[in-house]
């Protein structure tokens, strides 16, 4: 029996057709995924060196950590419910938590502030140094975005595929707002062009680059930075440093990898000082942007 020739339309729409850049699934095998952490790498690696981004400050902080209107609708609302659940432990907890997020809403505006001062001395001879990099999400990050915006410099959120999907902050510079898949290469960006990195209050996802960063630090495998926890009396409550260094873990030395800060302005002028650049404190603006 003779086998009918295939029509050429069914030849050309068939998968193995596709040009190989063009075909998303082939693109997702296993077996390809060395192929996109390299395009993860490289990516945003080209766009940022297209917009001259030649040094980066970090800051990490959390989500949860929101504007102080916002922290109290929060907690306005938690106590509603509890008034007409009475003990109801799950509304008390609310509370509870509730009431916690609104003391720390403070850092918000703390970190658009320290955002704003940072980046009103960003650009330089067409280089644009000491961008503000986040996590592109909302909270602190947010904030340092917030604040990166209303100093009119350019700001960046490296932001990533969650299972609840993480939507990034309206603050990011559009051009420089990148999505990730894979942790790593987005931890590497994080670094790579950091002058200092800044660690406000937080949970497991800020404790991890808190840490990744200190441990590249510890080992000398990345360049010196200074890593500023802010806000002494949240860091020192969630970790015992000195313990660590107490029982043998870490060396003294290593607790000298760690400098804290009370204010905005001491954060900057701790980078500054770090790097040897304290004449740029003289081009800090006394006044934050408007609420």
């Amino acid at each position: 029996m003779t086998q009918s020739r295939p029509s050429l339309d069914r030849i050309v729409s068939s998968p193995s057709y596709r040009l190989a850049e063009k075909d998303t699934e082939f693109l997702a095998r296993p077996e390809l995924r060395g192929v996109r952490l390299q395009l993860e790498l490289l990516k945003p690696e080209l766009i940022l060196q297209e917009h001259n981004i030649r040094s980066t400050i970090v800051v990490f902080g959390g989500t949860q950590i929101v504007p102080p209107e916002e922290a109290q609708r929060r907690l306005d609302f938690a106590r509603h419910m509890l008034a007409k659940h009475p003990g109801n432990p799950r509304w008390r907890r609310a509370v509870a938590r509730a009431q916690r997020i609104q003391a720390k809403s403070h850092y918000y505006e703390e970190a658009r502030r320290f955002a704003y001062l940072v980046s009103r001395c960003c650009c330089r001879s067409g280089e644009c140094h000491y961008v503000i990099v986040t996590g592109g999400g909302p909270g602190i990050m947010e904030a340092a975005n917030r604040g990166a915006f209303e100093a009119g410099a350019k700001t960046v959120g490296l932001n990533i595929t969650l299972p609840a999907e993480q939507v990034p902050n309206p603050y990011i510079t559009p051009e420089l707002c990148f999505q990730f898949h894979y942790f790593a290469i987005r931890k590497m960006h994080f670094l790579l062009r950091a002058r200092a990195v800044v660690i406000f209050p937080g949970g497991f996802g800020t404790l991890d680059e808190l840490f990744d960063a200190l441990t590249l630090r510890q080992v000398r495998r990345m360049q010196e930075i200074p890593i500023v926890l802010y806000g002494r009396r949240y860091w020192q409550r969630i970790i015992d440093f000195q313990a660590l260094a107490d029982e043998g873990v870490i060396a003294d030395e290593h607790l000298d990898l760690i400098q804290y800060a009370e204010t905005p302005e001491e954060a900057w002028e701790t980078i500054l000082r770090f790097h040897g650049e304290e004449h740029l404190l003289e081009e800090v603006p006394r006044q934050p942007p408007s609420a």
